[in-house]
């Protein structure tokens, strides 16, 4: 790598950093002024005032805010995610599951996702201002209007009480095979992608048409090329960086924007997780997985700059 292409990426992972770090002060203020008392959730209204002045001091809710920010803060970078308070499990053995388990359910989410909307992309762009570009835009642009929530209830209503053709509770344990986790999934991979879809697809045609309208698109048409090769050859590399940007955003978003599907399908997931706990005023599980969804969408989104400065040649090759 170049001089120039190595000093952005430093500059990306730095200001990455400094931004989980903000995000970590937030997190942590906005769990502290969760109204309601930790204490008192766990042991109940019938609990003493000696009984709850005990369980604060064995949590350390009576000392300043600021020292438990920085006791967590140096618990989560030596791995340490603290104890549950509603079980007494250990965070970190019991995200590990759950953190597995989204990734399985966004990264076949993705498979199916990207290669659709970029195809669907470039078909729009060989067809464009035609009836094939406009049913497609047309069907994107209402896939987008709809919630999540409502796409994911069609597709039970449909899918699983209409047909039977998958579980409407997406159920995943150890011992499954792939076949079977497929099929558990299936309808939550189904939302995800429907959810994305349409925001890729546009994307990606909007930044085709945009190279498109460049001098030596123009040359290459000129040249008797088709229409295919010309988008193949010329337009789709050109414009790859804002694809891969749109790309890497809606990865983030398949990763941190699950809590709704996983809640729908009751998938063992990190959102499902996390909701779970947020009724419980679980702080330091909420606090745990806030970081780590955080710190998903905050290294997708580097990896999409890097990415885009990388396929930029005017910083690889300077002058």
């Amino acid at each position: 790598m170049s001089s120039p292409v190595v000093k952005l990426v430093a500059q990306r992972a730095a200001l990455g950093i400094l931004l989980l770090l903000a995000v970590s002060v937030l997190i942590f203020a906005g769990t502290q002024i969760l109204p309601g008392d930790v204490a008192q959730a766990i042991l109940g209204q019938s609990a003493t005032p000696e009984s709850l002045a005990n369980l604060r001091e064995q949590l350390g809710l009576n000392q300043p805010a600021y020292i438990r920010y920085f006791h967590w803060l140096g618990g989560v970078l030596t791995g340490d995610l603290g104890t549950a308070m509603s079980s007494g499990q250990d965070i970190a053995t019991s995200i590990k599951e759950r953190l597995w388990n989204t990734l399985f359910l966004a990264f076949w989410a993705a498979i199916v996702a990207i290669p659709l909307a970029i195809t669907l992309g470039l078909i729009a762009v060989r067809y464009r201002n035609g009836w094939v570009d406009k049913m497609i835009s047309g069907v994107a642009l209402a896939s987008t209007s709809f919630p999540e929530f409502f796409i994911g209830y069609l597709l039970v209503f449909y899918f699983a009480v209409e047909h039977q053709w998958f579980p409407a509770i997406s159920t995943v344990y150890d011992g499954m095979s792939l076949g079977e986790r497929l099929q558990a999934i299936a309808l939550p991979a189904a939302a995800l992608t429907l959810v994305v879809l349409a925001h890729m697809m546009r994307m990606t045609r909007a930044a085709i048409l945009n190279v498109m309208q460049s001098a030596y698109v123009e040359t290459a048409e000129l040249k008797g090329l088709s229409a295919f090769a010309v988008i193949r050859k010329h337009a789709f590399p050109n414009a790859i960086a804002p694809i891969i940007n749109v790309v890497m955003l809606n990865l983030a978003y398949l990763v941190v924007g699950v809590v709704v599907v996983e809640v729908i399908f009751v998938y063992p997931g990190m959102g499902q997780y996390l909701v779970d706990h947020v009724t419980k005023r679980d702080v330091p599980v909420v606090q745990a997985v806030g970081l780590i969804f955080a710190a998903v969408y905050i290294a997708l989104n580097i990896i999409a700059d890097i990415a885009a400065i990388v396929a930029n040649p005017r910083l690889r090759h300077p002058k």
